[in-house]
């Protein structure tokens, strides 16, 4: 379950995992490893008791926070020391803002686009080839990632020659955009598209990403929505990263649309709206989709997760070491690499998906059991469904699921549903999904026209509004020109220095 801290707790980890083992060690033979990640992305630790996850002899639980637990490991696993800097950034721009600005970090956790961006600049180091030896069991990454993220002969996500992020980054997390929505609410068949950010049936009732890359995508898939159907991979990659002239400004009209018809835009309050239910569709990452529904559920309300037919966008963030911080220094790119292997053994990944809500690209028996844990059927459970990850975790890897849970199509696709289609959506979705590309030189566009989007127009207020605000300046004007006057008649008639009142 997705949980939120202030921005303090991320500060209180800072404190341990910089300092606890800055004694035990000479600093001649000491590592400092400068991690950066996206904030409230990592298990932080405390776990109540009760919140043991029952999986393997002990069971799995968060006492300490990822990063200490890492300190201590590598510590006692290796012939010298670490200790780690960790800090957060709040989007992938303020990242990338304070690497340009001069900020020097070993390894860096953005989303796919920005990876791109510093692959093209060459400011990343390559994994190492120990790191992709299977035949070391401490390489959890190599081990245990998901053939559908890196798999061998170009058949992962990170492993296709038209992305090219094989062995230049790691993934550490990933999953689809959609729409949260209340069943009771909204027909399903109104969250079959992102058209529903235009449906004046929910006018000011549904929610919008604040980010022109998601608004954009969404905004794409709206326009193109015939075209998207029965489009092959290649060509639903070509719409949904299209930069033209044409499709930039056709995009700005109709996010203008969608600005006038929209709740708000929000980054991070559709949670809290459509929990509290301000809001009765938000269109959502699907971890924090996940976060969302586990709310709702204690609070006895049911919300569902939908993709709309057209097209989702496919996003991770993964792992990158860059150049300016590792420098050609091998202990520290050890250190690096076993911070990655760190979080991707198994038992961690649980740790972190638990606790963040996202889906790690780690694969594997502990995971399948964790998911078997969480959403398999009970044992009386009448009416089933089987549901298949084989993509994901390997031949024959199926789910017995209750089907109340899911919303099976005609055909056999299942379009909707709740926790486990946000984590791990099933093949027909992945089918119609599209990695978002860097920008390049059209980023400067996009960006003018989401200024252009998001900056109000004399025609976003009403006649009487425009009136009074228009009456307030005028009589703030006289004001001060009424002021001016009386103060420059007193300058001027005033006795001069030098004379004296008789």
């Amino acid at each position: 379950m997705k949980r939120f801290f202030a921005v303090c707790a991320a500060a209180a980890l800072l404190v341990p995992s910089t300092l606890a083992f800055a004694g035990c060690a000479d600093k001649d033979s000491s590592v400092v490893l400068r991690v950066s990640n996206w904030e409230e992305y990592i298990d932080l630790g405390e776990w109540e008791d009760d919140e043991l996850i029952d999986i393997g002899e002990d069971g799995i639980i968060g006492v300490n926070s990822m990063v200490d637990d890492f300190t201590e490991w590598f510590n006692s696993t290796h012939d010298f020391k670490v200790r780690v800097e960790y800090s957060t950034f709040g989007t992938n721009e303020d990242l990338y803002n304070r690497l340009k600005l001069g900020d020097v970090y070993d390894l860096v956790c953005p989303s796919d686009y920005m990876l791109m961006k510093l692959i093209a600049e060459e400011a990343f180091v390559e994994f190492s080839d120990a790191f992709w030896d299977t035949s070391v069991e401490e390489n959890y990454y190599a081990n245990n990632v998901s053939g559908y993220i890196d798999g061998a002969d170009g058949e992962g996500i990170f492993n296709d020659e038209e992305y090219n992020w094989h062995k230049k980054a790691a993934c550490y997390m990933w999953g689809t955009t959609g729409i949260v929505y209340n069943p009771e609410e909204v027909p399903a068949e109104d969250v079959s598209g992102w058209d529903i950010l235009l449906n004046e049936e929910y006018n000011r009732r549904v929610t919008a990403k604040d980010n022109v890359r998601d608004a954009y995508f969404a905004t794409l898939g709206i326009i193109n929505k015939d075209k998207l159907s029965g489009a092959d991979k290649a060509e639903r990659s070509a719409i949904l990263n299209d930069t033209d002239d044409g499709t930039i400004s056709r995009a700005q009209e109709v996010l203008k649309s969608i600005k006038d018809n929209v709740y708000s835009f929000e980054t991070d309050s559709g949670k809290a709206d459509m929990v509290t239910g301000k809001v009765v569709a938000n269109y959502q990452w699907s971890g924090d989709a996940v976060y969302i529904m586990d709310e709702a559920d204690a609070d006895e309300t049911e919300l569902w997760y939908s993709v709309p037919d057209e097209c989702t966008n496919l996003w991770f963030d993964g792992w990158m070491m860059l150049k300016d911080g590792i420098g050609g220094n091998e202990r520290r790119q050890t250190a690096a690499e076993a911070f990655v292997n760190f979080l991707s053994r198994p038992d961690n990944a649980v740790r972190n998906m638990y606790y963040i809500g996202y889906t790690s690209a780690i694969a594997g028996e502990t995971v399948f059991e964790y998911m078997d844990g969480n959403y398999g059927a009970e044992e009386d459970e009448e009416q089933t469904i089987s549901y298949d990850l084989s993509y994901f975790f390997g031949e024959d890897s199926v789910l017995t699921v209750g089907a109340a849970d899911f919303e099976v199509a005609a055909g056999g696709g299942i379009n909707r549903g709740r926790q486990l289609f946000a984590q791990y959506p099933p093949q027909n979705v992945i089918d119609r999904s599209v990695v978002m590309l860097d920008f390049g030189e059209k980023l400067a566009d996009i960006n003018r026209m989401w200024i252009n989007v998001r900056c109000p127009d004399l025609k976003d207020f009403s006649p009487v509004t425009v009136g009074v605000v228009a009456a307030l300046c005028a009589a703030a004007a006289a004001g001060v020109c009424l002021y001016v006057f009386r103060y420059r008649l007193f300058i001027d008639y005033r006795p001069k220095k030098g004379f004296e009142k008789v």
